[in-house]
């Protein structure tokens, strides 16, 4: 990458801005995952009811991110994210003031923190719009490596939990939320080429390009596996392997963090060889890491270090769809990113649901893992099906500067 092109041909101070943005509303999107443990304890939840805990602000979210999408192209891309984090604030505020006594009152939680896990609708087109078609794999990648939050609550969030109580993390969460939402009311400036506000009917005229429901299934593999074991590794250690909160904390933060800072590699890569062949090969990758951990490794060593190779395909998938969704989808890209996000959401959901149930259903989490590393090679499948027109229509040398 030509780094002075790069720095010349954007706007850094709002690039930063989407980070910083995206990273604090995912770190408290998935926070219910590393206080599960105690949450699960105080409430006596089930393993299925702990899946579903963990997943509810995913699906949430996953919803969430058209209405996000929505936002975007009728207000802007940081008014809708000033909405968004406005509205999560409030939420914890309460939930730290009022507590929270019961399962259902959890998932009403979890509804909220969705809105949350709905910023990446709203921080990729902020920053995407800044950016030619021959840097969108780096600026996605960079700004979209704000899932890099998941790991922050990994890492301290059991922590805190040990030392305050877990109900007054969400408390503490509010000071970095709200120092970084006024950095961003600083920094952040949307791009003077926006496109028009659609109508309904170009937004549902976007679903009946089958396109776009490819990219969707391809971010339901690779962003779904990444947040699904986000939400759900520091349980799965805690109940596989007998580790203590913090030390499932700390294997799960490890994970996230390779999967959080090879997103913008992922970018890279696929802005140097092509999106396609990119995500050709973390899906591979994926499938045969996710397969190895399904079989219950013996040590909690070896399965973290199966987990960190399935989170480092799964980073890089995410970095290489997205390179690929603005070549296809640019007039469209705040819609797109939300359908594709919300798919993303969805394929996590399914995860992090289906490793509760398969536990409690059969004793192990195996099913969970095999299923969705097939659905991996299902998608590496559709991948090989569509290369060749995509070559050779929308991604032609001759239609884009960008390698496809």
């Amino acid at each position: 990458m030509d780094k002075k092109s790069f720095l010349q041909a954007g706007h850094t101070p709002t690039l930063l801005a989407a980070f910083l943005y995206f990273d604090l509303s995912f770190m408290v999107w998935v926070i219910l995952g590393p206080l599960g443990i105690g949450i699960a304890k105080d409430l006596g939840l089930s393993h299925a009811e702990k899946g579903l805990m963990v997943a509810t602000p995913v699906l949430a979210g996953a919803l969430l991110r058209v209405v996000m999408g929505v936002l975007v192209d009728r207000l802007s891309p940081k008014k809708a994210a000033i909405i968004g984090q406005v509205i999560v604030i409030a939420a914890l505020l309460y939930a730290w003031l009022a507590g929270v006594h019961s399962y259902a009152e959890v998932l009403v939680l979890g509804g909220f923190l969705g809105v949350a896990g709905a910023s990446f609708a709203a921080a990729l087109p902020l920053a995407s719009r800044w950016y030619p078609p021959e840097h969108q794999g780096t600026a996605m990648g960079i700004a979209g490596a704000g899932n890099s939050g998941t790991a922050l609550a990994a890492l301290f969030a059991p922590g805190l939990a040990a030392a305050l109580g877990w109900s007054n993390v969400f408390g503490a969460v509010l000071i970095p939320l709200v120092l970084v939402l006024a950095a961003f009311c600083v920094m952040a400036k949307d791009a003077p080429d926006a496109p028009p506000p659609k109508t309904l009917a170009e937004y549902l005229r976007v679903l009946q390009d089958k396109d776009a429901w490819w990219f969707m299934f391809f971010y339901s593999v690779t962003f779904g596996g990444f947040v699904g074991l986000a939400s759900s590794l520091v349980i799965y250690f805690n109940t596989q392997y007998g580790l203590a909160p913090q030390t499932a904390g700390f294997f799960t933060a490890g994970c996230v963090f390779a999967g959080s800072l090879v997103r913008p590699i992922g970018g890279n890569v696929a802005d140097r060889i092509g999106g396609i062949k990119s995500l050709s090969v973390m899906y591979v990758f994926a499938a045969l890491f996710l397969g190895i951990v399904s079989f219950d490794l013996p040590e909690a060593w070896m399965a973290l270090a199966a987990f960190v190779c399935a989170m480092l395909a799964l980073g890089m998938g995410n970095g290489a769809v997205f390179q690929l969704v603005p070549q296809r989808f640019h007039k469209e890209i705040g819609v797109m990113t939300g359908l594709v996000g919300m798919a993303g959401g969805v394929g996590g959901f399914y995860l992090a649901s289906s490793l509760g149930y398969s536990r409690q259903l059969t004793g192990s989490y195996q099913a969970g893992f095999l299923v969705f590393a097939a659905l991996a090679l299902v998608a590496l499948s559709g991948l090989s099906l569509v290369k060749a027109r995509w070559r050779t229509t929308w991604g032609a040398p001759h239609v884009t500067s960008a390698r496809i």
